[in-house]
């Protein structure tokens, strides 16, 4: 039986679209795993990570066809994000929308709770 409670994190189709690109290119890796580690120079920051494992414990997100991990440590920051991929002539990244940082560098790579 499929849950039928909404995901904890979210993606958009555009990072949905970047993931299945990325897992075709390599048919081991199962999942997009997104952790928050400490670092950065606002306290926190995303890693991501394509991923061939997916533990016993792992938050599993699908939609649009693609698949994130996230760890249950990670997933007390990351509740409520949602996951973007953005492409701009500077170059191409995934992005987070996350509504526990409080603030969070100009690069948008580490933020603070």
């Amino acid at each position: 039986m499929r849950s039928t409670r909404e995901p904890p994190v979210s993606m958009t189709e555009s990072a949905a679209k970047r993931i299945t690109f990325l897992m075709s290119k390599d048919a081991a890796k199962r999942a997009l795993r997104v952790e928050v580690k400490s670092g950065g120079c606002s306290g926190f920051q995303y890693t991501f990570n394509m991923d061939d494992k997916i533990a016993k414990d792992d938050e599993v997100i699908e939609q649009h066809g693609a698949r994130l991990a996230i760890d249950p440590m990670s997933l007390l920051y990351l509740a409520g994000s949602q996951i973007d991929f953005e492409e701009k002539m500077i170059g191409s990244q995934f992005t987070i929308g996350n509504p526990n940082a409080t603030s969070s560098c100009s690069c948008g790579a580490s933020f603070a709770v």
